[in-house]
């Protein structure tokens, strides 16, 4: 099984202006430590369940950017982008640009979203969830096309939400034959029918039994489109607290043990 890191809070000792070496050290670490991958959550706003809105958090595709100068090998990408929060051009530009950058290290991670506080705080537009999978889907078509060839495609694209007259991306992906989409979200009849479709992985919740059954949605809709499903990388994003210095938490044998049993239920990352 891979291991990534999500780097999911900033509130650090030293404040604002740790914040950066902390992170540069953080990403180093992990790096030499030996993950695979490093990520970071595609928001503006701290989200429930890890800290309070007003704790700090910073822009993933710029974090990124930052993290890949401090690493050598480790995979990087959002887990996940929120569709709406860029236009399909930009979401293809910047993944190029991070991946052309790092070496060919970049993951392009991408969802429906589903943070209405922090858009509408910020004027972002949130259109109704059916919208924004039609925005999805568009934005995942027209990321094909961008990352096909030498320099993507002469082709218009016109679409129910978006409009471009020339799929042009110069420099191209060093990663061949892009790099990978993941798509993420539990979904049964969108999200992973989005994901045998469009995707190279799969970010899913839950324990050992609910991801199993993720999996096997998948294998459903690659069968109903004749794709191989061990195409798909099967992830799955866990949390981690280990019992350090006295605090409770979880021995490191037992996380061993839980990602054993979540390898058992199919997990590869």
């Amino acid at each position: 099984m891979k291991t990534g890191l999500q780097i999911s809070s900033f509130t650090w000792p030293g404040g604002t202006e740790a914040i950066g070496r902390t992170l540069g050290r953080v990403s180093r670490d992990a790096d030499e430590a030996g993950f695979d991958s490093i990520w970071v959550m595609d928001h503006f706003f701290q989200i429930r369940g890890v800290g309070r809105p007003e704790e700090p958090m910073l822009e993933g595709w710029t974090a990124l950017g930052f993290m890949a100068a401090h690493t050598t090998r480790a995979r990087l990408g959002l887990m996940v982008g929120g569709v709406h929060y860029r236009l399909p051009g930009l979401w293809v530009k910047a993944a190029t640009t991070l991946d052309v950058l790092s070496g060919g290290r970049a993951w392009l991670g991408i969802g429906a979203a589903w943070n209405e506080e922090e858009s509408r705080a910020l004027g972002f537009p949130f259109p109704p969830l059916g919208d924004r999978f039609e925005m999805l889907e568009e934005t995942l078509q027209i990321v094909h096309e961008m990352w096909a060839g030498e320099r993507g495609s002469e082709a218009a694209f016109e679409g129910r939400h978006y409009q471009a007259g020339r799929l042009l991306n110069s420099p191209q992906a060093l990663s061949r034959p892009h790099p990978p989409i993941m798509i993420g979200g539990g979904g049964e009849k969108k999200t992973l029918r989005l994901v045998a479709q469009y995707a190279d992985a799969t970010n899913v919740f839950g324990g050992p039994e609910m991801i199993h059954h993720k999996y096997e949605v998948i294998r459903e809709h690659c069968a109903a489109i004749g794709r191989d499903p061990d195409e798909i990388e099967r992830s799955t994003l866990q949390s981690v607290k280990l019992a350090l210095d006295g605090v409770p938490g979880e021995s490191p044998q037992r996380v061993i043990d839980r990602f054993g049993e979540l390898s058992d239920a199919g997990a590869q990352h």
